[in-house]
Parts: C-alpha cells; sequence; structure tokens
C-alpha cells in the first residue's frame, strides 16, 4: 500500500512539473506573439505613411519615377511579407522574408531621402517635413518594439532549449521563433569622424 502511494504521488509530481512545462512555453511564446503585435501596428503606420510621402515627392521628384516606383514596390513586398508573420510570428522563414523585405525598404527610402537633398522646395515643403517627422518618429517606435520582440523571443527560445523543456518543446511543437533583426551594412560601419 506504502509503495503505490509514493508512486501516486511521483506520477502527480511528473505531471504538475509537465504541466508547468508546458504552461510556461505557452506563456513565453504568447510574450514573444504580443511583441510582435507591437511592431505589427508600427509597420502598418509606416506602410500607411509612405505613399503619402511619395505623393509629396512626386510633384518635385518629376524626374526620379523610378526611384519612386521603388520605394512604392519595397513597401508594397514588406507589407505582404508582415501580413504572413502576424498571422504566425513562429514561422522563420515568413520572419526571414519580412527582415529582407524591411531591409529592401530601408535601401528604397534610403535612396528616396538621399535624392530628395537636390531638390531644396521639397525639402521645405511642410508636408514633407511633416511626414518626415511622423515616419521618424514611427522608426523609433518600430525599433524599440523590434528590441521588446527579440527579448521575448531569446527569453522563449532559451527556455526552450533546456533541459528537459526540449523535450516537451518538441513533443508538443513549441518551434524555435526567429529574432526580427535587419542586417544593414550602414549600421555595421564605424562612423566617419573628422575634425
Amino acid at each position: 500500500m506504502t509503495t503505490l502511494i509514493v508512486i501516486l504521488v511521483l506520477l502527480v509530481l511528473i505531471i504538475a512539473w509537465s504541466v508547468g512545462i508546458y504552461n510556461k512555453l505557452v506563456t513565453l511564446r504568447n510574450r514573444f506573439r504580443n511583441a510582435f503585435a507591437q511592431i505589427d501596428v508600427q509597420l502598418k503606420r509606416r506602410y500607411d505613411l509612405i505613399p503619402n510621402l511619395v505623393e509629396v515627392a512626386k510633384s518635385y521628384m518629376k524626374h526620379e519615377r523610378e526611384t519612386l516606383e521603388a520605394v512604392i514596390q519595397a513597401r508594397n513586398q514588406a507589407q505582404q511579407a508582415e501580413q504572413k508573420v502576424s498571422e504566425q510570428p513562429e514561422d522563420p522563414e515568413a520572419m526571414q522574408d519580412l527582415m529582407g523585405a524591411e531591409q529592401a525598404l530601408t535601401g528604397a527610402m534610403g535612396r528616396l531621402f538621399a535624392l530628395s537633398e537636390n531638390y531644396p522646395d521639397l525639402k521645405a515643403n511642410e508636408n514633407m517635413m511633416q511626414l518626415t517627422e511622423e515616419l521618424t518618429s514611427t522608426e523609433n517606435k518600430i525599433a524599440f518594439a523590434r528590441q521588446a520582440f527579440n527579448d521575448a523571443v531569446m527569453n522563449y527560445n532559451t527556455y526552450r532549449e533546456k533541459f528537459p523543456n526540449m523535450f516537451f518543446a518538441n513533443a508538443f511543437g513549441f518551434k524555435y521563433a526567429e529574432q526580427f533583426v535587419i542586417e544593414s551594412p550602414e549600421e555595421r560601419e564605424a562612423p566617419k569622424v573628422s575634425f
């Protein structure tokens, strides 16, 4: 009888321990999903601002049609990639697609702003200044949200990869989550300072 009680107590402890691991995995996965939802809000705001920016620039940059079209095309690709990730943030392939699309959009926007330097009237346009300020503010919010997302993903992946959690994670389909990192050569270069 004592042996049976000990076995039952051990079984209950093992089940409780397993449920605890499972519940922690669910909690951490929901945290990084929520963190991506915060990025999603800011990305959608940026995607809405870009066509307005291009419209203002279009009237001044008539000879730069190729650049303006590249910005719109990059924006549309990034928006499509973002929609795939928002449906399932733990899909590493979708996250890779979004990172590539965001990198292309950042490059196209950089070219647009570089060309706008050649148009003083455009730079002085009140709508352009306001849109640029809103876009800058949105970019900062995206950076903060991306940092929170990457922290949440790191916590989830770390917990998921620990022993014996990895057995439960694999058994219940908790897959590795991809961080949202945009590789930009400009970010990696040391700033050039001259006196």
